[in-house]
């Protein structure tokens, strides 16, 4: 059995299809140990390590950092026992130097990440946070199946045994105005270009087949198209060029920027449509006077035993959430085909907008908690959630989520529902505004709550109660207490 094995890019039990290769832990010679982790990789949820399936010593690495790679793909080659002494030839006969390494097509497929700085942090494409989750190899089950659009006028191109290629500065690309355009670069060889660039090329009207690219195998990249459609290379020099008195409206794609659809985003974009156009949404509206409720939160933050307790309405709203699911359990169930699941738990997600993009980690069987170990699970999860360490097992198997939008200063809005669930509130800021009290208009604390329910499951009387109870508990939280438990 040969020494050098390849370790592909596991599947980490989310959907996974592909990841960024956000930092290599290792380099090439390091001698590292099984189960240590090698490499920082951005999934559609998180920035999760990887760990070594094998102990060893790392003899190559096949993508760099920045690159977006998909599930099963060999990211590095480890030598399972450097202590044997030199490779000179494998068990097959072939040169110790043949490693495994991707073919010229699939390293063109390979986008590369924007450089540093080229998107404000917190946009989908810029810096990722620091945070970090170490995860098992091929942890929990795989939810869909890897799977890449083939493109057009794709032929497989078989993978030659090759030493493994460094990473080294990309060369100067020039355009070549004297090549012919027949589908074909400089070399001879087939134009290496991602879908995204050859139409920014024919947008642009320019020829791919004049063109040397600077990329991965000398893929042709954004950056190369857009200087061929300037007139300039990179190494020309720029000219000095005396601006007019009144500068004339200006717009293209030198003054667009285009960033890249991957991660969270990616991942919230699929599960959005994938939503909205399965389940039949109705969202109903209800606005409540809360004075009562804030006066009981300010008692319980007066309590010796609340003070070190992070005390916000949304915990309140939480707690209305779970003992209207007890008085309405329909509203926690699951559309499946021929039959509704209803769920006796209740794994209570609270959407949380982070640095990374939407997230909604979620609290399991959170009915069976205390208001109190509510409290301190809700902090938990919203702390962790920031830091970007929340885990995919944290965001899995949700069955009923909060989104508290008004954090953001917003009344209210129409959310879209998770997969698999049948209903979201939204939780509106709280405001003081004038309201018929016993008789007279008064200030009075005032929130609108928003409600959208899967109407396959749940049908207009149903959503109705079940968001009257909501708003009777968040406007005497005392009384419903008593009234129903």
């Amino acid at each position: 059995m040969s020494r050098i094995k390849e370790f592909n890019l596991p599947d980490l039990g989310e959907g996974l299809t592909e990841g960024e290769i956000l930092a290599w832990l290792v380099k090439v010679g390091d001698v590292i140990e099984l189960n240590q982790p090698i490499v920082e990789v951005e999934t559609a949820k998180a920035a999760v390590e990887i760990p070594a399936k094998w102990a060893g010593q790392v003899q190559a690495i096949f993508h760099p950092e920045g690159s977006t790679v998909e599930v099963g793909t060999p990211i590095i080659a480890i030598d399972t026992d450097p202590g044997a002494g030199p490779i000179e030839e494998s068990t097959t006969g072939a040169p110790a130097s043949a490693l495994p390494t991707p073919s010229a097509a699939s390293l063109a497929a390979v986008e590369v990440a924007p450089a540093e700085g080229a998107v404000e942090p917190g946009l989908i494409g810029g810096p990722a946070p620091g945070g970090r989750t170490a995860v098992l190899v091929g942890y929990g089950p795989r939810n869909t199946a890897a799977k890449r659009r083939p493109r057009r006028g794709d032929t497989p191109v078989p993978a030659q045994p090759a030493a493994p290629v460094a990473p080294v500065a990309p060369a100067s690309p020039a355009p070549l105005a004297t090549a012919p355009s027949n589908g074909h670069g400089p070399t001879g060889g087939p134009v290496l270009a991602k879908p995204p660039v050859r139409k920014l090329a024919k947008d642009l009207g320019v020829d791919l087949s004049t063109l040397t690219g600077s990329g991965p195998l000398g893929s042709i990249t954004r950056e190369d198209v857009q200087r061929a459609a300037s007139g300039t290379t990179a190494a020309a020099e720029p000219l000095a060029v005396s601006a007019p008195a009144t500068a004339a409206a200006s717009f293209g794609a030198d003054r667009e920027q285009r960033i890249p659809v991957k991660g969270v985003r990616k991942l919230t974009a699929e599960n959005m449509s994938r939503s909205a156009f399965t389940a039949p949404h109705v969202t109903e509206f209800l606005t409540v006077d809360v004075t009562r409720a804030m006066k009981a939160l300010d008692r319980l933050r007066n309590r010796r035993e609340w003070r070190d307790v992070r005390v916000s309405p949304l915990l309140l709203v939480a707690k209305a959430v779970l003992l209207a699911v007890k008085r309405h359990p329909m509203v926690n169930s699951t559309w499946a085909g021929d039959e509704i699941v209803v769920k006796d738990y209740v794994n209570l997600g609270i959407a949380a907008a982070t640095e990374r993009g939407l997230i909604v980690p979620n609290i399991k069987d959170a009915g069976r908690l205390s208001l109190r170990e509510l409290a301190d699970a809700m902090t938990d999860l919203v702390q962790t959630a920031k830091a970007g360490k929340t885990s995919p097992a944290d965001m899995s198997g949700g069955t009923l989520t909060i989104t508290n939008v008004g954090v953001f200063g917003v009344d209210t809005g129409t959310p879209i529902l998770p997969p698999g669930e049948s209903a979201i509130l939204a939780f509106g800021a709280v405001r003081e505004m004038p309201w018929v009290h016993k008789g007279k208009v008064r200030p009075r604390q005032v929130t609108t709550l928003g409600l959208s329910f899967d109407h396959r499951i749940i049908d207009g009387e149903l959503g109705s109660k079940f968001l009257r109870d909501i708003g009777d508990f968040l406007a005497d939280p005392e009384a419903a207490l008593l009234a129903w438990t």
